[in-house]
């Protein structure tokens, strides 16, 4: 499917961020995830939906193929364009990463991409066209991969020193074309980092966190090469079913999306759902709000003071 992301007419973009369905066979919870993917994607209407990781259970699916068709059918079906980034367990099962890429690669509203020659399956860098036919936002997708690679660090993968070049060289190339100005911009991958802890304890954060950031014990840099190029607005992971909150760390929100499927763990009491972005062309800002299974909008989380 070509890109063709663009503003509406009013200057408005809205992304859906739907994030560890962890679907596996088509079973009474995955109806449940599908139920709820739905009722979210006809209140919203976005522009976009970003799966940020963990579309499936791969160890647990029968046919991994099918289950991923399933789970991206809430948004395929409706021919809403859609991109995904993998999580650390999308590829355990008897199909590979590569092989999962293909798949999505194939779907005919999937705006998915894959960058050769670096690290990872599916980083790649969406525009959101203006008003004046030149782009107006840019999108970046980055493989936060599953386990670390080294034997001896336990935990999580890291994103690699090869996709932090690549994403700074197309920050680069984007702000050259853009006058000197960096573009507005936000980013999308799976595993938050270690970022996301340091905002938690040192930062005003608004949300949840009912369990711990799993993050890579590896800090590859990624955040300061973000602070650096100063285009992204605000970063957006999932990982962690029970978080959802985000905070502002040197002029860069970081936030959690919402856990969507029913097929993995949660806490009562924690209801799932998803999480929604809105973009204003020429603005360098956003605004995001979570909805609810139950129909609610929380559009102002509860505040958490650092130290608290």
């Amino acid at each position: 499917m070509e890109q063709g992301l663009r503003f509406r007419e009013d200057g408005t973009f809205t992304v859906v961020q739907i994030t560890d369905l962890h679907w596996k066979n088509g079973d009474e919870q995955d109806r449940r995830t599908r139920a709820l993917m739905d009722a979210v994607l006809e209140a919203e209407h976005p522009d976009l939906v970003v799966f940020t990781g963990d579309l499936i259970s791969g160890e647990e699916c029968t046919d991994p193929r099918r289950s991923l068709s399933e789970a991206i059918d809430a948004a395929e079906s409706r021919s809403i364009p859609w991109a995904a980034v993998f999580g650390n367990h999308d590829a355990e099962g008897s199909v590979s990463r590569a092989e999962l890429l293909d798949f999505l690669l194939e779907q005919k509203h999937s705006l998915t991409q894959h960058t050769d020659g670096i690290s990872g399956f599916g980083n790649y860098m969406l525009e959101i066209q203006g008003e004046s036919g030149k782009a107006g936002a840019a999108l970046y997708f980055l493989d936060s991969g599953d386990y670390s690679p080294v034997g001896h660090i336990e935990g999580y993968d890291w994103i690699r020193r090869d996709q932090i070049e690549w994403y700074a060289g197309a920050s680069e190339a984007l702000t050259v074309r853009n006058g000197g100005a960096p573009l507005p911009a936000l980013a999308f991958f799976h595993i938050p980092l270690p970022e996301y802890n340091e905002v938690w304890e040192k930062q005003v954060c608004y949300g949840s966190k009912l369990e711990r950031v799993c993050s890579p014990l590896v800090n590859s840099g990624m955040f300061a090469a973000l602070v650096e190029a100063g285009d992204v607005m605000g970063t957006f992971v999932g990982h962690d079913h029970i978080n959802d909150y985000w905070g502002e760390l040197h002029g860069i929100r970081l936030c959690y999306g919402r856990a969507t499927g029913y097929n993995t763990y949660g806490q009562e009491g924690f209801q799932h759902g998803a999480r929604i972005i809105r973009l204003r062309e020429g603005e360098r800002t956003f605004d995001s709000w979570l909805r609810l299974d139950d129909g609610t909008v929380i559009a102002v989380q509860d505040k958490h003071l650092p130290g608290a």
